[in-house]
């Protein structure tokens, strides 16, 4: 089985950026751990600050991947091209989210990547991705 993990705006940051919302866990630490806990998966990971490289990403694994896990960051929130790129592929995408993001600023509870997502998973902290890697099983 082939998982991508695609990751968006600032999420290089995890582990400096505001540890109380995000933790001090890097990323890559955390991938680590995950890719050790699912050792039958092959997982690949993305991550860039720039929507079009995001969009490029899913076109280059949305045929030919088992699943695609996609936490875009403040991009869930005004990106209809990410929507779109994700409506436009075959292989399922679950949106993820660190944090709650319905227990933060209102703009953030709007996502124009859930309407096309398999699912949806939000406040779990880094778990939010196994939990979405589950959801593959």
């Amino acid at each position: 089985m082939k998982i991508a993990i695609l990751n968006g705006p600032n999420l290089n940051l995890l582990g400096k950026r505001e540890p109380e919302i995000y933790g001090n866990l890097t990323f890559e630490d955390y991938l680590t751990s995950l890719k050790s806990k699912f050792s039958e998966i092959s997982f690949t990971y993305f991550q860039s600050n720039i929507e079009g490289e995001l969009i490029d990403q899913l076109h280059a694994v949305g045929f030919s991947y088992d699943g695609i896990i996609l936490n875009a960051g403040a991009y869930t929130h005004t990106s209809i091209g990410l929507g779109d790129a994700i409506k436009g592929i075959t292989t399922p995408v679950i949106e993820v989210h660190i944090s709650n993001t319905f227990s933060r600023e209102d703009f953030r509870h709007q996502s124009y990547i859930s309407p096309n997502a398999k699912g949806v998973i939000i406040g779990f902290g880094l778990k939010s991705y196994e939990l979405a890697v589950h959801s593959f099983l």
